[in-house]
């Protein structure tokens, strides 16, 4: 497991805006813990899907009233309820976070995430620094303190810090995202095989734009 903490001093002293996504899942909200430890104000995005489960939305104004944070909800421009079942999964995500997002990372130079190696194949190289390229070209600094961190890591880092977590971990889900795309894990032995059916592995919000 890395000094995640180092990562985060290095990383924060590097010029531009900063900022943090979060879905206020575990790892995130861990993450959220450190980071404001260091820069109380730190932006943190949430991706306001209008498809999200009342026990997250709830969650997350638990929490960002108790640590004070700079919530920032993003939603899309035309949202459209049920896209996912009237055109598909990946239009619905393309509309309601990939879209929102990269336009607001356009404001940002310092991008922090949650993501971790152990999460799926599809994040099994990811470093803790890398550049990230958004549709329009511009490149900036995705930074992942965690990512060479565990679940394990993570649970035992909230239980250490007396951080409450999503109360839908209580009900047996091990990874949350949108209600209608979550369900519980169709493979224990993977986390993240209760999204999305097991149709596909990522939202989009972590592919970046290939180069021209």
């Amino acid at each position: 497991m890395s000094d995640a903490r180092t990562v985060i001093t290095d990383t924060l002293a590097l010029e531009g805006r900063h900022c943090l996504t979060s879905s206020f899942q575990a790892e995130c909200v861990v993450l959220t813990h450190m980071l404001i430890a260091q820069r109380p104000d730190l932006p943190v995005l949430f991706l306001d899907t209008l498809h999200h489960f009342a026990q997250t939305l709830e969650y997350r104004d638990r929490m960002a009233e108790a640590w004070g944070l700079t919530l920032v909800n993003l939603r899309a421009a035309e949202p459209q309820v049920g896209l996912w079942q009237s055109d598909s999964t990946t239009a619905c995500c393309a509309r309601h976070k990939v879209g929102p997002l990269f336009s607001a990372l356009e404001s940002y130079d310092v991008w922090y995430t949650a993501l971790r190696r152990d999460q799926s194949p599809s994040r099994a190289t990811i470093q803790e620094v890398e550049p990230f390229r958004l549709p329009s070209g511009r490149i900036i600094q995705r930074v992942s303190p965690l990512a060479s961190w565990t679940a394990r890591d993570v649970w035992a880092y909230a239980k250490a810090h007396d951080i409450p977590l999503l109360p839908l971990y209580e009900l047996g889900y091990s990874s949350i995202g949108c209600e209608p795309c979550t369900t519980l894990p169709l493979d224990p032995a993977n986390p993240r095989s209760g999204r999305w059916q097991g149709e596909k592995l990522e939202c989009g919000i972590h592919v970046q734009a290939a180069a021209d």
